[in-house]
């Protein structure tokens, strides 16, 4: 049969991705990006070469957990406090600005570190983040037999995956989300739909990831999963509400309401191109805000719609998972660099399907998307000049793609008997 010139296309780009070139590729990419780290980090003091904080993300946790330990948990969302704890821990003057976003639960889970320095707590944090980023590619690895092959490379693509390294040198807690997300997909392998809804509820202390999950699940009549998903949320949000009452509550949800403004006034050059979702793609792209958050949504319809479609299918559950992982991406109204760290298993998991299929006709389309959806993050600022991220459009090409396998795959389960036994 022959082929169309988009197949074609990624026919001969797919031929180009061996196993020996991509090594070389994760390689440098991981050495030109430590290097430059670790030249960076190579400062005496908190501050690197470019007069940034080391780790500085963490701050806005360490911070909060050090005024819960002080009983001045009324303090958690004031900005001028933080901006004094800030100025504080660098001891000089600077120009940081680094509002209380995330949720007071938040606090609690790092509460432990601020009982040291905070260079010590952000270290001790990173490492222990680290060890379990590894531990969970290696979980996800282990299901995976058609890169066992491959070890080196995925080892490599481990440590150069653009997310890690924005996610270690910021020190910032994705490593949360992560472990959420692999927890889900584990507990949907051993057929405990109930507990993977309660792994992915329990991501509400992000709530962004919440947008689109809850949708999909009860959209495909998920209701096991939903109802985990609904139970984790509400008891998550109830606990901390009691512990931190009221008041607390009110102004976290104060500050979610009006978080592009404590984003712009945090990053304000760079706030947008660091992100990588349709919220982000469509605010580059039209600069009136009504109308690119217009476009955010009807956009974010089709995406649910083809999740939806795909979980409901009786397709493998690696493929369905990607499709849930990925439309949690597009559709999360604020999602950065870092935040692209829970893509690690869905690149495992689909790579692991290309090798095992490389006679599909989809093989080399997947194939060249998911090394431009490994990569194309690192390009992210360059979207200050085209005012077009790319990576969102490989995003979606990936979940529309898959959608498609999984539709074949349903359809020949129909027709052929045996598969509908």
């Amino acid at each position: 049969m022959k082929l169309s010139a988009v197949d074609s296309g990624f026919r001969k780009a797919a031929r180009g991705l061996t196993r020996k070139r991509l090594r070389v590729h994760a390689v440098l990419l991981a050495v030109c990006a430590w290097s430059v780290i670790g030249a960076d980090f190579a400062t005496p003091g908190l501050l690197d070469r470019a007069g940034n904080i080391k780790f500085q993300d963490f701050l806005q946790f360490y911070i909060s957990a050090k005024l819960i330990r002080q009983g001045r948990v009324d303090q958690l969302f004031d900005q001028q406090v933080a901006a004094a704890e800030l100025q504080a821990i660098i001891g000089q003057p600077t120009k940081v600005r680094l509002p209380t976003v995330y949720g007071p639960q938040v606090g609690l889970f790092v509460f432990g570190f601020s009982r040291l320095s905070f260079f010590a707590a952000a270290m001790l944090w990173v490492s222990v983040s680290v060890l379990a980023y590894f531990g969970c590619c290696y979980l996800v690895w282990k299901l995976c037999p058609n890169l066992r092959a491959s070890r080196s490379l995925v080892w490599a693509a481990a440590v150069a995956f653009p997310p890690f390294f924005h996610f270690v040198v910021r020190g910032q807690i994705a490593i949360l989300i992560l472990v959420c997300f692999v927890a889900a997909f584990f507990a949907f392998r051993s057929g405990s739909d109930f507990l993977a809804g309660l792994a992915l509820g329990s991501l509400v202390f992000k709530p962004q990831f919440l947008v689109a999950i809850p949708l999909i699940l009860l959209g495909a009549g998920a209701w096991k999963s939903f109802a985990g998903t609904a139970i984790a949320a509400a008891g998550q949000l109830g606990a901390t509400w009691l512990y931190f009452g009221t008041a607390v509550m009110r102004a976290y949800a104060h500050t979610l309401w009006h978080i592009p403004r404590s984003l712009a006034l945090a990053e304000p050059a760079f706030s947008q191109v660091q992100m990588h979702s349709l919220r982000s793609f469509w605010l580059l792209l039209v600069p009136w805000p009504s109308l690119s958050f217009t476009f955010y949504l009807v956009s974010s319809i089709p995406i649910l719609a083809l999740a939806i479609l795909s979980w409901r299918s009786p397709g493998s559950l690696g493929l369905r998972f990607s499709v849930l992982v990925f439309a949690a991406v597009l559709v999360n109204p604020h999602l950065f660099v870092y935040d692209l760290l829970v893509l690690a298993p869905v690149l495992l998991l689909l790579t692991d399907w290309v090798v095992g299929n490389p006679s599909h006709p989809a093989a080399d389309r997947v194939s060249v998307l998911l090394y431009l959806a490994y990569l194309l993050p690192v390009l992210g600022p360059l979207a200050l000049l085209t005012r077009l991220q790319l990576s969102v459009l490989a995003f979606v090409a990936l979940q529309w793609t898959l959608f498609i396998i999984l539709r074949r795959e349903a359809d020949h389960l129909t027709t052929d008997p045996g598969g509908a036994a």
